[in-house]
């Protein structure tokens, strides 16, 4: 990030599954969606839990990272999401002026704070600089792109295949191995 970024970290709830792009001057693969943070806080007159304001965000990846997200990320999904925010200013076919709001990751992953996740390392895929066709127009980070169904060249496994359907070993089990003390023999 350059001195003059607005680093960020949006801690949220995935709002839309991600849409996979590619841009047309470079073919870069580019994958958005979009997340919601909403504050939370404890109303003492209540005695219950009430949302606050909230922040929405369209969240862009580019290239490998843009792969990663499309595989593990699903809407409803809590993520952590720590980049580069701007505005965007755009026109719609009417010539009405619009303003978003854009998250330019450079980390994506699932909150653990509300949930176990189990990370698989991908080996490396083959290049992503193939269009498969053309596509609809639309605007991603300020550069046209084109829909496309997934990157060539991912692994020949599914999403559902990175990871075996062994059970969550319990906390306390997994708590105690850790901090067993080795033996040696």
């Amino acid at each position: 990030m350059d001195v003059f970024d607005t680093p960020i970290t949006v801690v949220g709830n995935v709002l839309a599954a991600p849409e996979w792009r590619r841009t047309r001057n470079t073919n870069a693969l580019v994958v958005n969606f979009k997340v919601a943070s909403t504050a939370r806080r404890y109303d003492k007159e209540t005695g219950r839990w009430v949302d606050g304001d909230s922040l929405r965000v369209r969240v862009v990846c580019w290239r490998k990272l843009a792969e990663n997200v499309a595989l593990s990320v699903m809407v409803g999904d809590p993520v952590i999401v720590s980049g580069r925010l701007y505005t965007r200013e755009w026109t719609d076919e009417q010539g009405q002026k619009h303003l978003s709001y854009e998250l330019e990751a450079v980390a994506v992953g699932h909150d653990l704070a509300r949930g176990v996740g189990k990370f698989a390392r991908r080996r490396g895929a083959a290049s992503t600089d193939v269009v498969d066709g053309p596509g609809a127009e639309a605007g991603v980070a300020g550069e046209l792109s084109d829909p496309v169904d997934g990157p060539d060249g991912l692994p020949d496994l599914s999403a559902d295949e990175l990871f075996d359907d062994e059970e969550v070993e319990p906390v306390e089990a997994a708590a105690e191995s850790r901090l067993a003390p080795a033996t040696v023999g």
